[in-house]
């Protein structure tokens, strides 16, 4: 007669972790991931993290969550090396903020973190980011990098620049969201859409979309003279099968590593495929802005009621009419815009307008927190927030120039 002992059930395989100082600090985070997860996850130390993924135990890892609060910001240097460490080995990154500083979350974010949430946890929201990063694991694996985007050879494409004045006046969120309304401007039959970011060292039209980087944009830009439809399609990055992004590269190429020849074969190639183009232009002047300036049906100057606008557009048009060059094809608009009541600051945009020889004809409300937390999420304000009324206001925009690009075409 033989006795058996009861089986031990396998514990469950670790499938996730918590990166922190200390866990206990984040108990909302510790609730959640057992509400997901159950047993299927550890916790991890700073100075643990990066051992546990050279480690076999570490290949099984689907995702982290790296928690951090306002005394971790001194170590944000070793928090960006944990996030490169962690996308190096293909885990996925949910950053978890508590009261930490715009700079050190965007640098973060900046070094390919996946998902941001802020702590407190808003109920759902862990999940939901858990489910949005499956999500777009299974739709990389369904086409995979070599794939690309397959593109029609039949379009006559309106380009669109948008340039800022000044550092944070809001260009890259302009020319994001105007993009994504324009991509959605009409359930029948919208228009083929493209945004390029040729921001091409820091630019965050993929952060704010929340699209990978993809490696096949810095092997176009350094090649573009064999460029094709199908090599451009592979550096393409598609967002909510709505919109189709030219990121800038993942890592930071010299500024010169295109000419104006290379920048009008892009802007050629991309007017081909789509009805409109979208281009986020760099903070700098650099060589090739003369070709978007000639080559751009709409130029935007996004400025905002400051003195750093109001010189930096002074020293914009004294350079570009030293050169002969088109300055009166910028139309402005005017970012973080005075209310209706502010006679104030109607009064001193009417001396810029006079003093600058400008006229101003876009006012765009300003949208408040709204702007930051739907960039932080990766998602345009027309699906995080669609009543702010800095959407309202890009949508009626894009509204027009799809009238204006669809009643040329009828014409012609």
């Amino acid at each position: 007669m033989t006795s058996t002992l009861p089986s031990t059930p396998e514990p469950a395989p670790i499938v996730a972790c918590t990166i922190s100082r200390d866990v206990q600090e984040f108990d909302l985070l510790i609730e959640d991931m057992e509400a997901v997860l159950g047993e299927a996850w550890g916790d991890l130390g700073f100075s643990e993290a990066m051992h546990f993924f050279a480690q076999d135990d570490g290949e099984d890892l689907e995702f982290v969550a790296l928690a951090i609060d306002s005394e971790d910001e001194h170590t944000v240097e070793h928090l960006s090396a944990i996030i490169t460490a962690a996308k190096k080995r293909n885990i996925k990154v949910v950053l978890i903020a508590d009261d930490v500083t715009p700079s050190a979350l965007h640098h973060l974010l900046r070094q390919g973190a996946d998902e941001f949430v802020p702590y407190p946890l808003p109920e759902g929201e862990l999940a939901a980011a858990i489910d949005r990063m499956r999500t777009q694991a299974v739709a990389a694996a369904a086409s995979p990098e070599g794939a690309g985007v397959k593109l029609s050879d039949d379009g006559d494409g309106v380009i669109i620049a948008v340039q800022g004045m000044a550092g944070g006046c809001g260009a890259s969120t302009f020319a994001t969201n105007l993009a994504w309304e324009l991509a959605t401007v009409t359930k029948d039959d919208p228009p083929r859409v493209c945004i390029m970011d040729l921001g091409l060292q820091f630019g965050a039209v993929s952060t704010y979309l929340d699209v990978p980087r993809r490696e096949a944009v810095l092997e176009l830009l350094t090649d573009i003279e064999t460029m094709d439809g199908e090599s451009f399609g592979q550096a393409l990055v598609t967002f909510e099968e709505k919109l189709q992004v030219f990121t800038s590269p993942a890592d930071l190429p010299p500024l010169d590593i295109i000419g104006q020849s290379d920048v009008q074969a892009l802007l050629d190639t991309a007017s081909r495929h789509f009805d409109f183009v979208v281009v986020d232009m760099p903070p700098s002047l650099v060589q090739w802005s003369e070709t978007v300036l000639y080559a751009a049906q709409v130029y935007f100057g996004v400025i905002e009621l400051d003195m750093r606008s109001a010189q930096n557009t002074f020293r914009l048009k004294r350079a570009l009419q030293s050169e002969d060059l088109p300055f009166e094809k910028i139309r402005f608009m005017l970012n973080r815009a005075p209310r209706f009541s502010d006679l104030q600051g109607k009064s001193r945009l009417k001396r810029m307008q006079e003093s600058l020889e400008i006229t101003v004809d876009l006012h765009f409300p300003d949208g408040g927190r709204a702007v930051a937390e739907a960039g932080d999420h990766g998602q345009p304000l027309g699906l995080q927030h669609p009543r702010n009324p800095l959407r309202k206001e890009i949508a009626k925009l894009a509204q027009s120039l799809y009238e204006v690009g669809r009643s040329d075409a009828d014409a012609a």
